[in-house]
């Protein structure tokens, strides 16, 4: 930061230095830019003073003076004079404006009908999306019943066939049986 600080003061001496060679050489244009604020001091409505001259530039004073009756009058804006407006302009004027708004009311029934149209597309679309659900939901729900019939068919006739087996079985035994008892008696 100081070396920041010395290459700033560095640099305003080099400064003052080139203002005081300009200063030197064109002694001239500083003269004129003065003559000019102390010779237009008198405008009509406004003074320049310069304060006091310093070196590091120029201070001026700019006083403004209060609005004179006659400058009042000088100054007068006038407003462009109006123009005799015919019935004929009036009434163009009027059919405009009407079919101005015979305009903008037929846009705003488009847009109100075309936000109807995409409202009951929409709520068909809904409505379409579910009745397939439904449907759909039927066609499993009637599908899982089947299988399950299916399923419950099959599992009664198979426990009919072991029980058949069974009795084949049984029937089996009891006839051995009574061979043996034939036979041993």
């Amino acid at each position: 930061m100081a070396k920041t600080a010395i290459a700033y003061k560095e640099k305003m001496k080099e400064i003052s230095v080139l203002s005081l060679i300009c200063s030197c050489l064109y002694p001239e244009t500083r003269k004129n830019i003065m003559g000019d604020f102390e010779g237009s001091s008198s405008h009509a409505d406004m003074d320049i003073k310069p304060i006091n001259k310093r070196a590091s530039g120029q201070a001026f004073e700019v006083i403004l003076k209060p609005p004179s009756p006659v400058s009042d009058v000088a100054h007068c804006v006038t407003s462009p004079p109006k123009r005799d407006i015919s019935l004929e302009d009036i009434q163009k004027k009027l059919e405009a404006a009407e079919d101005r708004r015979r305009s903008q009311e037929a846009h705003v029934l488009q847009v109100l009908a075309e936000k109807r149209e995409h409202e009951r597309d929409v709520l068909l679309k809904a409505m379409e999306e579910n009745n397939n659900f439904s449907r759909m939901a039927e066609e499993k729900l009637q599908m899982k019943v089947e299988q399950m019939e299916e399923n419950r068919m099959a599992y009664l006739a198979a426990i009919m066939e072991r029980l058949q087996e069974k009795e084949k079985h049984a029937q089996e035994v009891r006839r051995n049986k009574e061979l043996r008892e034939e036979l041993t008696a």
